[in-house]
């Protein structure tokens, strides 16, 4: 694993006045930061990115470890994990029969641990396997498992949860605009375009709005930005409130704000594959080559995010408030 770099300069000043408290140290493990839940109406999520790396799974383990650790050590009641895709790099044989379904996502993330779905996207090494088998693997798994956690209905869809009394509305879209092997076609993108315009313009009724794809818009990390998702997402998500969007593609762990911007952008991609050293572009306010994973703690009125290495230490936490204010918490 490389050695950790230092979080990247702040573009705003953001007060940590959110009541936390420091919990329990397990043996030589880092503490862990939980912020106070509301009359424990809080919802909790894990999320992971670039996690199916066959090549080497050492990492991959360490981290599916780290959060069954995490998950257990908090007592974490988890209601699903969102996978941000590149979920299977490499070899596929066997398609919806291939054995890796069980050895790395069934096993890998098991289910007496993690019993609610797992939402997830199609990232570009899901495309990867010619004629890509893999991608049509994905999309055909779950009707032919019954019983699976694993859910990705279409390339993109539009979720609520949780069924009763949602808290946040997602939409899940596929970022693959521009890959080697299989990507979009120009049809099925100005189709996806469409039919997110429409998705945002339907009158909004959760309190949160979030996003999620497998490529940034954003990003510090070695692929940077991506040009043709902030000219064809950027204003949609500005002019219809979105809270937050959240992706993978690089190999590490950030947190972006940019001025002007309502959106605040998270990206998880450690959850496997080699990470990526991030770049000094001095916008912030976290960045990290780290291997790791994200855990999202939601009510009504605050949404908080907090980046976790595959140790299950903390490193970096942040709340956001209805009305858009930020606050650091580590």
């Amino acid at each position: 694993m490389p050695p950790s770099l230092p979080p990247l300069t702040r573009r705003r000043a953001l007060k940590q006045s959110f009541l936390f408290s420091a919990a329990l140290a397990l043996g030589s493990r880092a503490r862990f930061v939980q912020a106070e839940e509301t009359a424990g109406a809080d919802l909790h999520f894990l999320m992971i990115g670039d996690w199916g790396y066959a090549q080497e799974k050492k990492a991959q383990q360490a981290v599916a470890a780290g959060m069954k650790g995490y998950a257990q050590a908090m007592k974490l009641n988890a209601e699903g994990i969102f996978l941000l895709g590149d979920n299977f790099y490499g070899e596929f044989k066997g398609g919806v029969n291939c054995p890796r379904w069980k050895t790395d996502f069934e096993d890998m993330y098991p289910a007496e641990i993690f019993p609610g779905p797992c939402w997830t996207m199609l990232g570009n090494h899901d495309y990867d396997d010619e004629p890509v088998a893999k991608m049509n693997a994905e999309l055909a798994y779950a009707a032919a498992n019954p019983g699976t956690r694993w859910y990705l209905p279409a390339k993109w869809y539009r979720l609520e949860w949780p069924k009763a009394n949602p808290l946040f509305t997602a939409i899940v879209l596929d970022s693959n605009y521009h890959n080697r092997v299989g990507q979009l076609t120009p049809a099925e993108r100005a189709e996806q375009l469409a039919w997110l315009k429409s998705e945002l313009a339907k009158p909004r009724t959760t309190p949160w709005l979030i996003v999620l794809g497998h490529h940034p818009l954003y990003s510090n990390g070695l692929h940077g930005d991506t040009t043709a998702l902030i000219e064809e997402w950027g204003p949609l998500f500005q002019n219809h409130g979105v809270d937050f969007y959240f992706c993978g593609h690089d190999h590490d762990l950030q947190h972006l704000e940019l001025d002007g911007l309502r959106t605040s952008f998270v990206l998880s991609g450690g959850g496997g594959a080699r990470t990526y050293a991030v770049l000094p572009t001095g916008r912030g306010p976290y960045a990290e080559a780290v291997y790791g994973f994200t855990h999202l703690q939601v009510n009504r009125d605050k949404f908080i995010i907090r980046h976790l290495d595959a140790n299950q230490k903390l490193l970096h936490a942040f709340s956001r408030a209805r009305d858009g204010k930020l606050e650091i918490l580590s």
